[in-house]
């Protein structure tokens, strides 16, 4: 087969011509190169095994075993994102980046549909590359070298998250990363904040990084800047954290959806 990248107007990039179970050396370069330049890979029509998204993820990095979802009974590297029927809320539901909370931030993360409500439960993403293009040129030069710090403490520490481990005791996690970065694979400049885990903009009174962060969550959350993605069976989803948000939208009340999820560890981030 012969790999096909078709770029979205906004965020992502849809690739044909490839089989998840038995991926070369060539089609990982060009999928690293699409996360680079777009943030999502999008795929569909797959029928990937355990074994396999195991196998796949192992070729872009180590897996992060994230220690506040449960767990595959015979796959450990694999958390289960399940919403049952009974649930009201459903998670990732807010606009986030996964692990911004950790010192080394994950690559991605590598989503695939196993049961899907009859409607709803597409995924929004949004292109951090486009949302920094976009800054004004006065906006670029404020937030040049200035950092932020996030933290886990918040979100995970002390509430009975449904589908999730019990272990609020683990959420210690605080980092500080730079408020724009270069990603790894293309040295592309993207804006890294994120609603959910970052606490506040560092080396700025706390009411200029509240109004400076709501400024910049207003500005990216414009529509140019988004794809819904619709999930079919086949489908899965890699999405870079450096370069995307995602919310997952909870419009399917009554229906259960799983999906089966891997992260990939990542590098130090720069700006």
């Amino acid at each position: 087969m012969s790999i096909t990248i078709n770029p979205t107007s906004n965020a992502g990039a849809y690739i044909s011509g490839i089989d998840l179970n038995d991926v070369t050396v060539d089609d990982v370069e060009k999928i690293k190169a699409a996360l680079g330049n777009y943030g999502v890979a999008f795929f569909r029509d797959q029928s990937i095994t355990s074994e396999n998204h195991i196998a796949f993820a192992n070729c872009f990095g180590a897996i992060d075993i994230n220690r506040f979802f449960t767990p595959l009974d015979d796959y450990p590297q694999i958390a289960q994102v399940l919403k049952e029927p009974e649930h009201d809320s459903n998670i990732g539901e807010n606009w986030h980046t996964d692990h911004s909370y950790d010192q080394i931030p994950a690559l991605g993360s590598i989503l695939v549909a196993r049961e899907l409500p009859v409607s709803g439960g597409d995924t929004l993403f949004i292109n951090m590359f486009a949302a920094y293009d976009a800054l004004s040129p006065e906006m670029k030069s404020k937030l040049e070298g200035l950092t932020a710090t996030h933290s886990s403490r918040h979100v995970f520490g002390g509430k009975d998250n449904t589908g999730r481990l019990k272990n609020s005791e683990n959420a210690t996690q605080d980092a500080i990363h730079p408020v724009v970065i270069r990603h790894p694979f293309s040295d592309k400049c993207a804006l890294y904040v994120n609603p959910e885990f970052t606490v506040k903009v560092n080396d700025v009174a706390q009411t200029e990084s509240e109004a400076l962060l709501n400024s910049i969550y207003a500005h990216i959350q414009q529509p140019e800047f988004m794809h819904r993605f619709e999930w079919l069976d086949g489908s899965v989803a890699f999405w870079d954290n450096r370069a995307t948000w995602h919310k997952a939208l909870n419009d399917y009340p009554g229906q259960r959806r799983l999906m089966h999820r891997i992260t990939v560890q990542g590098v130090a981030l720069h700006g």
